[in-house]
């Protein structure tokens, strides 16, 4: 008897990514490509076509019975409607899980990549076992997923949770949604590395700048630097960590979750700022809200396609109305599309 998987695809407006996943959440198949975001839509389903028959044929045995496919904001989820995502030229209303429905022969479930991962960090991850959960993401920007009673939050059009632009002060830079005091401006790990930059100089023999090879600063080498002991990259992550606790707890008064996990490249340093997040937390949170765990995501960068792979793997019956097909095999669904 073959083993069911399902395809799961994380489209990415740098990286396009391809994997089999089975029900424990195992990457059974990988393939990844680079993106050709500006080339517009009708090349980049080329591209997810073909790492499919990629990742198929590194595990040709396996029962494929869906796709699962993360993508950036904003998308309809419920139809399966790419609708307008900045990072991906061209794509204006795109009718995704339609167009992957009649070339792979196969049902299509479209989701928010943040909730993707959101999804597959709670089905998998560190949000295992917890009913509600949210899950954030700190990197370029920031953004994330709810969890809430065992189901996605999505809202209308499903354009929920968009943590990223929570407002959190009234000072600071611009963000790139045209509003002062966003969250993403504040605490992501673009707006950690600017405070990096502002605070060195080239060749002025910090160690950031040491680490960065004398060129700009990122979020990254903060952590690297911190880790080292050195005292301004100390400072830098300790008021990164304040301005996360400020964000996470708006998060656990709106959304109450069991958990609180948090991915991203800035949450390799999270242990060094979890004693301030929590003393912020402890100092700003309601007495209710303030012994939710905030734990570090386990999936790493797999999160959203195993996430999007479950959204097949464990289908609440929604998948079925999308498309009433049988069981099928990608072999079959190959045919399909090539005739």
């Amino acid at each position: 008897m073959s083993t069911e998987a399902a395809l799961a695809i994380d489209l990415g407006g740098t990286e396009l990514r391809a994997a089999l996943v089975d029900r424990d959440g195992k990457i059974l198949a990988f393939a990844a490509v680079p993106t050709q975001a500006q080339a517009g839509p009708d090349v980049v389903i080329g591209q997810i076509e073909a790492l499919a028959a990629t990742v198929h044929a590194e595990a040709p045995g396996l029962a494929i019975v869906g796709v699962g496919v993360g993508a950036p904001g904003p998308l309809d989820p419920l139809a399966g409607i790419a609708v307008g995502p900045p990072t991906l030229a061209g794509w204006q209303d795109v009718p995704l899980a339609d167009i992957l429905e009649r070339r792979l022969g196969l049902p299509v479930r479209l989701e928010n990549d943040a909730n993707a991962a959101a999804l597959g960090e709670w089905r998998f991850g560190a949000g295992h076992g917890a009913r509600s959960l949210v899950f954030v993401t700190v990197s370029t920007g920031i953004g994330g997923g709810v969890v809430a009673d065992g189901r996605i939050l999505h809202g209308r059009r499903g354009l929920a949770a968009e943590i990223g632009h929570m407002t959190i002060t009234n000072e600071g830079e611009r963000c790139v949604c045209g509003v002062v005091g966003c969250f993403e401006a504040i605490a992501s790990g673009t707006a950690l590395g600017r405070r990096a930059n502002a605070a060195t100089s080239a060749f002025d023999g910090s160690t950031l700048r040491r680490l960065s090879a004398n060129a700009e600063v990122t979020g990254r080498h903060v952590v690297e630097a911190a880790r080292l002991q050195d005292d301004l990259a100390l400072a830098l992550l300790e008021e990164e960590a304040r301005w996360l606790g400020v964000g996470f707890t708006n998060l656990l008064h709106l959304y109450s979750p069991d958990v609180l996990v948090v991915g991203g490249g800035i949450a390799n340093g999270l242990d060094l700022m979890h004693p301030v997040i929590e003393a912020t937390i402890r100092q700003r949170a309601m007495r209710a809200y303030r012994d939710v765990p905030v734990v570090q995501a386990q999936l790493g960068r797999h999160a959203g396609l195993v996430g999007a792979a479950s959204l097949v793997l464990f289908d609440d019956g929604s998948l079925a109305a999308r498309m009433p097909v049988g069981p099928s095999t990608f072999p079959e669904a190959r045919r399909d599309f090539n005739g």
